[in-house]
């Protein structure tokens, strides 16, 4: 019975993750779209259509969650796109949120949006059961824990479940979470607390807002992802070259060797020409390494996909030159992995 193969250091998380710290965050190529996120953004939609509410509020990913001020777009965390990223999140600040918090702070931003929308702040009404929106926004408040004035819904640090007691703003989006949240029985659970006053507003308030349309449903954007153009180690505060001793089968630098930055668009996918030669570069390899086709296969569909991952590119008339440096790139990378079972430096 032939020994178990042992996992690829090309493919291991320690390397895996020396690649993403060093990317720059607006390279990821994150979406919302075909993401993990998108299935929350989907399930909210429902639970609006379910109320009756019509407005569907954009999403956006930036750097952490938020509405920017008096726009109705929703901020969601980058990491929350990526299963990968969600595990660097976690890694470096020892938190991720689960499901059950990302579906709560989505319907809290959720009533941020709609407050926006509709310019709700602005209605004496609100104003009555709220508080005055225009009053300074502290990101440090002195809480009443046990205080019945407000609803309790989401959970943040140092505050508990008392967060809707930091503004006004703060105060009608909590509210609107749990009037949104399916089965919530908000009726029963604060029916003996002055916040049933509030939770009644919101729903008389969203009957009436039903047929208006959204006075605003756009505006400038805090820190998309596509303008974050620090590496994702620096985001964390670190130094990405930290993570490289544990990254065995990290071959960013190798590549970048041999396809250096370029300016100008008369170039070429350096990816091409890996995938092109593929079958040659792979006999080389195997030639040279005694590694066997899997094996050699592994290190070069990782370079192949490194070098998309980081768009390198190159000039057609040097496609013979950098073909030889590719080929002995590769052997070398073999033979390296044949002999010690890791890259060297």
């Amino acid at each position: 019975m032939a020994a178990p193969r042992k996992p690829s250091p090309f493919n291991a998380w320690e390397t895996v993750r020396c690649e993403l710290l060093n990317t720059r965050v607006c390279d990821l190529g994150l979406t919302i779209e075909g993401s993990p996120v998108e299935p929350f953004v989907q399930r909210l939609y429902r639970e609006l259509d379910a109320k009756g509410v019509a407005f569907r509020p954009a999403f956006y990913l930036t750097d952490t969650w938020g509405c920017p001020d008096r726009v109705p777009v929703i901020g969601v965390p980058f990491y929350l796109a990526d299963k990968r990223l969600a595990r660097i999140e976690q890694e470096q600040t020892g938190e991720l949120e689960d499901d059950q918090m990302v579906m709560m702070l989505v319907r809290h931003e959720a009533g941020h949006a709609l407050n926006y929308a509709y310019r709700l702040w602005e209605e004496e009404e609100w104003g009555d059961a709220f508080g005055r929106f225009s009053q300074p926004y502290r990101e440090a408040f002195q809480p009443e824990p046990f205080s019945r004035q407000f609803v309790r819904h989401i959970f943040s640090r140092p505050y508990g479940r008392t967060y809707a007691q930091k503004h006004p703003d703060e105060d009608f989006a909590e509210t609107f979470a749990v009037w949104l949240t399916p089965r919530s029985a908000w009726r029963q659970k604060y029916r003996a607390w002055p916040a049933l006053v509030k939770l009644r507003y919101v729903d008389a308030l969203m009957r009436e807002v039903r047929g208006r349309e959204p006075e605003r449903t756009g505006g400038k954007l805090y820190q998309p992802v596509e303008s974050m153009a620090m590496l994702l180690a620096e985001h964390y505060g670190q130094r990405a070259e930290q993570f490289r001793a544990a990254a065995q089968g990290y071959v960013d630098d190798r590549l970048r060797a041999v396809f250096p930055a370029l300016r100008g668009n008369s170039s070429l996918p350096a990816r091409q020409l890996l995938r092109k030669h593929h079958d040659a570069l792979l006999e080389r390899m195997v030639r040279w390494s005694a590694l066997d086709r899997d094996e050699a296969g592994t290190i070069l569909q990782k370079l192949e996909d490194r070098a998309g991952a980081l768009n390198l590119r190159f000039r057609r008339s040097q496609t013979n030159g950098k073909l030889m440096d590719v080929a002995a790139m590769a052997a070398a990378l073999a033979m390296e992995f044949a002999y010690t079972g890791r890259l060297m430096g």
